[in-house]
């Protein structure tokens, strides 16, 4: 038992507000909720066609968007915007919950619509060597809430004049 007590003097207050309380009302728009956490994951990706080949038609680019969105629904992660650029690169702005790596995003989107565009497209592959549509590298940046707008106009500025 403690037969002193020491006064104590704190530099903060003790009842400072919280930005976001669990069950409370959200009040930034851009957070997301799930069961155990509340998170604000984004990604702006960036990845290229192999040998940088300028294969992205416009009919390719608009069945690439689509397909990007619906493995995005089937995967469990959200792609907001998706630009094709100069016809050999494309701009993902990506969100997932914290449990989906980045990885697993760029690994499915590279993996799956390479596949399903040299179904539809078999043309395609005269410009390519080896059966490959994209470089086996990429690009990956995370977002916070500050820069996203900053990015989202970068990506926007991507589409074709």
């Amino acid at each position: 038992m403690c037969m002193f007590q020491i006064p104590i003097k704190l530099d903060f207050p003790l009842n400072k507000p919280k930005l976001y309380v669990m069950g409370k009302k959200n009040t930034k728009p851009n957070l997301k909720t799930a069961r155990t956490c509340v998170y604000n994951c984004n990604y702006h990706i960036v990845f290229s066609t192999k040998y940088r080949r300028k294969v992205l038609t416009q009919d390719i680019e608009e069945y690439l968007k689509n397909l990007i969105q619906e493995i995005a629904q089937e995967k469990g992660f959200e792609v907001s915007q998706v630009e094709v650029g100069e016809k050999d690169h494309v701009h993902i702005f990506a969100s997932a919950h914290p449990k989906v790596a980045p990885s697993y995003i760029v690994k499915m989107i590279k993996g799956i619509t390479a596949r399903k565009i040299f179904l539809r497209f078999p043309h395609i592959k005269r410009y390519l060597w080896k059966g490959h549509l994209w470089n086996p590298s990429y690009y990956i940046e995370t977002i916070g809430s500050i820069s996203e707008e900053a990015i989202r106009k970068y990506i926007e500025a991507q589409k074709k004049e």
